[in-house]
């Protein structure tokens, strides 16, 4: 329901190293454009502050505060109800 992130976490599908030598297999022979190019996707798309202004998480949180705003979360989430659709037909052993 909430997402929080400290300002060192990385988020990304895969680690920068490894997108930058699929995406760009045509520099991987040249070590200086890879690491360049790593620098750069991790800057453009691994920080926590991108995806907070993407909304993939809520918040970008200091590690001293953790404690105090997953209480507050979780308080805020004391009475949430979830409602489960119901079920159109069972699965019949056959």
């Amino acid at each position: 329901d909430i997402n929080y992130a400290w300002p060192t976490a990385q988020i990304a599908v895969m680690g920068a190293k490894g997108a930058v030598e699929i995406i760009f297999r045509q520099d991987i022979g040249d070590a200086e454009k890879i690491a360049a190019r790593t620098k750069e996707y991790e800057d453009r798309f691994l920080s926590p502050f991108v995806a907070a202004e993407r909304g993939y998480i809520d918040d970008v949180i200091m590690p001293h505060s953790t404690r105090k705003r997953i209480a507050r979360a979780l308080a805020m989430l004391r009475d949430k109800q979830v409602e489960v659709p119901m079920k159109k037909h069972d699965n019949l052993p056959l």
